[in-house]
């Protein structure tokens, strides 16, 4: 049985993927056709909702609040990889495991509320690619959201999952570029950067943004997500050889996949302070970042800005639509399947609905706040739910958590939920 703090430790990973272990070669060619479904997780917490956090985030404060993305990262990391280790284990995603191993009508009303939210992050995720379409070429929100939304739905309705893996690789890879295209066009202090990425401080009227940055890393789709996604490296889930490679080969995939995610938020933040607080410009919304950028750096670093929030808006519409399905076929037991009627369902629920909804909204900006609002919400009730499934002997058999993972999961999730609520506080009681 895998030991959770040996699954953590990179130096025993890395050295049992060197030997050799009932004929199975744990090496890097594996490791690398194993990478995907965390890069599709990792496009969660790097969507527009986030870059309008870390712009503001940098532009206000610098590079002060580095530590926090840094902190958020290893977070998510344990979460992520929690969650995974339930599908890989039970052969479960968390929607099908939470219908199966608790009471029908609460696991019912609770996926409900799950689908609400993918409709939530749907709807963030469509308006940041519709933003970016009107920055590029000046069409309205509305047609930008029907066209993202459209483009996503041919995606999802003729793509397995490995070709949206590898969709998903190639947007990721155009995001990070962009932003470490723009990071030689500016002036870092290195030296300060790398020292707020570990060192914490919370400045004065930091709290909100600081808040911000760390509950919108860990999300409730992604949680719903990962668990279905790593279902696609399945092979036999008799065999304990084979989920022990692949308890190994998931955190691997999770490890580096966060890690790009890190770099990709900390590079966002390291802009916005080099350009922006460095220029005492404070910055609230994404199209004032792109036009802003323009006499800062060049017209060239204000497109790519435009062309990586375009893609990150459809990358993430991708994945929140994927999770409202996934959460819709495992109220009826099912797994992710685009051609099943019940995975369909619960797609077209997540786009459609977020469509619906922005042709309603006045200000897109506010219309992001609000949804994250409704996610802070909700992730308290899937946070639990992950904690209680993974930690049932009953659900996990001998891979339940053990009694220090528990208190870390629940530890973790306090801490999410709270700064989440406190949030959620913030701005209605502001």
């Amino acid at each position: 049985m895998l030991n959770f703090k040996d699954r953590l430790n990179p130096f025993h990973f890395f050295r049992d993927l060197k030997r050799k272990d009932h004929g199975l070669v744990f090496g890097a060619r594996d490791i690398l056709k194993y990478i995907g479904p965390g890069l599709l997780v990792t496009v969660g917490f790097t969507d527009p909702g986030n870059w309008a956090a870390n712009i503001a985030t940098g532009s206000g404060y610098g590079y002060t609040l580095l530590w926090i993305v840094t902190l958020s990262t290893i977070m998510l990391v344990i979460l992520q990889h929690n969650v995974a280790h339930l599908g890989i284990a039970t052969g479960y995603c968390l929607a099908e495991a939470a219908t199966v191993y608790s009471n029908k009508k609460i696991a019912r009303i609770m996926l409900s509320f799950a689908t609400m939210a993918s409709v939530a992050t749907s709807l963030a995720e469509i308006l940041g690619g519709a933003i970016a379409l009107q920055m590029l070429f000046g069409i309205t929100i509305r047609v930008g959201a029907i066209l993202v939304t459209a483009f996503v739905l041919i995606m999802l309705f003729t793509n397995s999952y490995r070709k949206i893996e590898k969709w998903i690789i190639g947007f990721v890879s155009i995001i990070g570029l962009s932003f470490f295209y723009e990071l030689f066009l500016v002036d870092v202090d290195w030296a300060a950067a790398g020292i707020s990425l570990v060192s914490p401080s919370i400045p004065k009227g930091s709290m909100l943004l600081l808040m911000s940055v760390l509950g919108a890393v860990v999300m409730p789709h992604n949680l719903f997500l990962h668990s279905e996604i790593i279902q696609s490296r399945q092979w036999n889930l008799e065999d304990e050889t084979i989920i022990k490679k692949q308890l190994k080969f998931e955190f691997a995939d999770t490890l580096f996949s966060m890690i790009i995610g890190w770099a990709i938020n900390s590079a966002i933040i390291i802009l916005a302070a080099a350009t922006f607080f460095k220029n005492s410009i404070k910055v609230d919304e994404l199209q004032q970042a792109k036009s802003l950028l323009e006499p800062l750096l060049g017209s060239n670093a204000a497109v790519v800005f435009a062309v990586a929030l375009l893609f990150s808006g459809v990358a993430s519409s991708i994945t929140s639509a994927m999770a409202g399905g996934s959460i819709v076929s495992g109220m009826f037991m099912e797994p992710y399947n685009i051609k099943d009627n019940h995975t369909r369902t619960g797609v077209l629920i997540s786009l459609l609905g977020a469509l619906i909804i922005i042709f309603f909204i006045g200000d897109p900006f506010m219309g992001l706040i609000l949804s994250q609002v409704f996610l802070s919400i909700q992730l308290p009730f899937t946070v639990a739910i992950q904690v209680y499934l993974t930690s049932s002997k009953k659900v996990m058999g001998k891979y339940a958590n053990s009694r220090f993972l528990v208190v870390l999961l629940s530890t973790i999730a306090a801490v999410v939920v709270f700064l989440n609520l406190k949030l959620l506080f913030d701005i209605l009681f502001k």
